[in-house]
């Protein structure tokens, strides 16, 4: 995994309703060794970690600078990234977390690492919430001109496809 990917994992992470173990499986669909192993326990410790970064996120969206900076602080400070070269699969990579740790060991850490690797990259005026009434997720925007507004091409679409009705019903 690169920094990337882990924003990725923070991203899912609090854009996801993780009422059962079942959602967080979902939730960690792209990592099938965290998925397949999630528990009850690592349900209640990534709920916290969803909360914490959400509050991040909203105070990144409204450019709260020293919010983000406590925020992020504290989620490194709770669950620290613990580097780990690894080579299984073929593929030199690193995890942020002992590959026998359960898996919200190393979802926690690579959230954390995550956030605070994206903010360093991105700053603070690239983090938005998706303006269709009915989501509310959270994105980094690395579009060339800053002007995303959905978190994803099915919100927009169906934002967009709702308005073109509406003016054609008129």
């Amino acid at each position: 995994m690169d920094n990337g990917d882990y924003l990725d994992v923070a991203l899912r992470l609090v854009n996801a309703d993780l009422p059962d173990v079942p959602a967080l499986q979902a939730a960690l669909h792209d990592e099938p060794w965290w998925a397949c192993r999630a528990t009850e326990e690592d349900l209640t410790v990534l709920r916290s970690v969803a909360s914490d970064a959400r509050a991040v996120l909203d105070a990144a969206v409204s450019g709260d600078a020293d919010q983000v900076l406590a925020g992020v602080n504290a989620l490194l400070a709770a669950h620290p990234p613990r580097p780990r070269l690894s080579g299984h699969s073929g593929a030199w990579h690193i995890h942020v977390a002992d590959a026998d740790a359960p898996p919200a060991t190393e979802v926690a850490a690579a959230s954390a690492w995550g956030l605070a690797q994206a903010v360093v990259r991105h700053g603070l005026d690239r983090w938005g919430q998706c303006a269709a009434e009915d989501c509310g997720n959270y994105y980094l925007d690395s579009s060339t001109n800053r002007a995303k507004r959905f978190c994803s091409p099915r919100c927009a679409n169906r934002v967009h496809v709702a308005a073109f009705r509406s003016r054609n019903r008129d």
